[in-house]
C-alpha cells in the first residue's frame, strides 16, 4: 500500500479514478486531480510547500516532486507527463507538456504548454520554456519550435496511454 501521510496538519487530497502505486509516497500539502497515475517509487513531498497536480497527469516511476521552503511550489497542469526518474523541484509544468526520462526542472522554471524537455536535460531555476518548444542538454537550451497543437496531441496520446496502463492495475 502506498504511503500517504499527513504532515504539519495537511493531508494529501487525491481525486477520483487515480492509480497510486503501492510504493509511491505522498506527503503533506499535495492535491492530485482526477484520472491521474502516480507510479512505483514516485515521491511527492509536500512537506515544505504545496504540490498541485491537475487532471490526467502521469508521474512515472521514481519521479520526485519537491519544493523549496517558503519559496517555490510545484504545479503540474492537466495532461502533463512526468517521465521516469524525473525531478521537478518547485517548478510549473503547463498543460500537455512532457518532461523526458531523467530530466530535472528546478525552482521557478516554467515549462510551457505542449513543450518537451528532452531526456536527462537540466532546466535551470527561473528558466521560461515557451509553449511548443523542445529543450535539451545540460543546462537545457532551446532546440527547436514545434507546433503547439501537434505537440499537445502527441503528449495527450501518451497521457491517454497511461490512463490505459493504470486501468490494467485497477482490474487486478
Amino acid at each position: 500500500m502506498a504511503i500517504i501521510r499527513k504532515l504539519r496538519g495537511k493531508s494529501p487530497k487525491i481525486g477520483k479514478n487515480c492509480f497510486i502505486a503501492e510504493t509511491a509516497v505522498i506527503i503533506g500539502d499535495v492535491e492530485i486531480g482526477d484520472d491521474c497515475s502516480i507510479w512505483y517509487g514516485a515521491v511527492l513531498r509536500g512537506d515544505v510547500n504545496p504540490i498541485r497536480i491537475g487532471n490526467r497527469v502521469s508521474v512515472q516511476d521514481n519521479a520526485v516532486l519537491h519544493t523549496t521552503y517558503q519559496k517555490s511550489v510545484v504545479t503540474l497542469e492537466d495532461d502533463a507527463i512526468i517521465g521516469h526518474n524525473v525531478t521537478v523541484h518547485g517548478a510549473t509544468v503547463k498543460s500537455g507538456a512532457l518532461i523526458g526520462i531523467g530530466a530535472t526542472v528546478l525552482d521557478d522554471a516554467v515549462v510551457g504548454e505542449g513543450a518537451i524537455v528532452a531526456a536527462n536535460a537540466l532546466v535551470l531555476a527561473n528558466t521560461k520554456i515557451e509553449p511548443g518548444s523542445i529543450y535539451a542538454g545540460v543546462p537545457a537550451k532551446f532546440v527547436k519550435k514545434i507546433d503547439v497543437e501537434q505537440s499537445m496531441q502527441i503528449n495527450q496520446r501518451i497521457a491517454k496511454g497511461y490512463l490505459l496502463y493504470k486501468s490494467w492495475y485497477e482490474e487486478e
